[in-house]
């Protein structure tokens, strides 16, 4: 368990007529579920809501076992992605449904925090004033960009910008990213969906990160701001504040 104050928040945003995301923390602080579903709007919300209760179950189940914590993760993501499969199989007319996925754990056995993600929901640090992303997004333009054949900035409106290149719900999964994360005390972590980063660039999240001290504040600054700015997707965020600054009201 890390010693931190989090908060988390869910909208559907100001177009969409459901809300295909879902998010998960657990109550104790030991890990963190955001997941963007897709493939319309009842197979969206139960990819989303399969995915988020397959990682929160084996992650509860195999918490306190000598799993190594990378292994530990990929079970869960390969666990999360089997229950889609199974339920695409048993309602042909959700066959297309899938979601992204990021979480992070805190395990007291670990020296520092895990990530494992998928598709192109992402995690974020703020240390002091600088904001970094530390997931990449498995998706065509970011291995785009990579490649040097798009910049940053026509990314932005390109028309590929939202195709996936790996999301759950594939019987070819196979761009499960895990890696542990470097934290120190006064950290802060974002964990959201892309209904957050499609309205707001990295500049004004950190703004808002900076700015805001208390967690539940901050998660709701940051969906009001994606909805001002359009809110043309679901929108998710769950904010972690590693070292409780002056006793935040969030927990």
């Amino acid at each position: 368990m890390v010693d931190c104050a989090f908060s988390g928040l869910t909208d559907p945003g100001l177009l969409r007529t459901s809300n295909q995301d879902d998010y998960y923390i657990d109550p104790e602080g030991r890990f963190f579920i955001v997941a963007d579903g897709m493939g319309g709007h009842a197979g969206g919300q139960e990819a989303s809501r399969l995915a988020t209760a397959a990682i929160k179950t084996f992650l509860t189940q195999q918490w306190s076992s000598e799993i190594a914590t990378a292994s530990l993760l990929e079970q869960a993501l390969k666990r999360a992605n089997t229950a889609i499969l199974d339920d695409q199989r048993r309602h042909p007319e959700r066959a297309d449904m899938g979601t992204t996925v990021v979480l992070v754990t805190f395990r007291d056995r670990d020296l520092q925090p895990w990530c494992a993600h998928v598709g192109d929901s992402r995690l974020y640090r703020l240390r002091g004033h600088h904001l970094e992303q530390l997931t990449e997004d498995h998706t065509w333009i970011a291995k785009a960009i990579r490649a040097g054949e798009v910049t940053a900035s026509q990314s932005r409106s390109h028309p590929w910008r939202h195709v996936l290149s790996q999301c759950l719900g594939r019987d070819d999964l196979n761009e499960v990213s895990i890696q542990p994360i470097e934290v120190q005390r006064g950290d802060r972590l974002l964990l959201c969906s892309d209904g957050l980063t499609e309205e707001l660039s990295d500049h004004l999240i950190a703004s808002h990160l900076k700015s805001i001290r208390a967690c539940e504040a901050a998660a709701t600054a940051l969906v009001n701001s994606a909805k001002q700015r359009g809110g043309r997707d679901n929108i998710t965020v769950v904010v972690v504040n590693l070292s409780p600054l002056g006793g935040t009201d969030c927990d």
